[in-house]
């Protein structure tokens, strides 16, 4: 079939990207461009991770240390209602989201030494730098009567 030259190859596929980029579907996505991206630094004996959580609230983020892991976990819930003049619902969006990462902080770390705060969208945990120390051997003598 001829089909003009002002369409793409796929003409049905370059119709709906179209279709799904108008402003209408920009507005109820969820945008994650950004989200969890971590800056780890080095402070002070001490390794500093700064995680953005745009659109998330402190009650939606929590983080858990086992086995040496931190794993640093977010879930949001969104609900859009659109409603005309008289109040009839012309749009209703739901959305669930979960993400998650995880680190390596040792196994020498425990809860009390991690500090976190969440400001505007940026996680900060303070991990201090701990290695496991390496148990002394003792001899254990068996007493020998006689």
């Amino acid at each position: 079939m001829l089909r003009p030259s002002i369409f793409g190859s796929n003409f049905m596929d370059d119709m709906f990207d179209d279709f799904f980029r108008t402003p209408m579907f920009h507005g109820s996505r969820l945008n994650t461009t950004g989200l969890m991206s971590t800056d780890i630094t080095e402070k002070d004996g001490s390794y500093q991770i700064e995680m953005d959580l745009p659109g998330f609230d402190k009650s939606d983020v929590s983080a858990e240390l086992k086995d040496g892991y931190l794993t640093i976990s977010a879930k949001n819930n969104r609900e859009n209602e659109d409603h005309d003049k008289s109040g009839k619902v012309i749009r209703r969006e739901r959305y669930q989201g979960v993400c998650q990462r995880s680190f390596y902080v040792g196994e020498a770390v425990t809860e009390e030494d991690i500090q976190a705060k969440f400001k505007d969208g940026v996680l900060t945990l303070t991990v201090p730098k701990k290695e496991k120390q390496p148990e002394i051997e003792q001899k254990k003598y068996i007493s020998i009567e006689g």
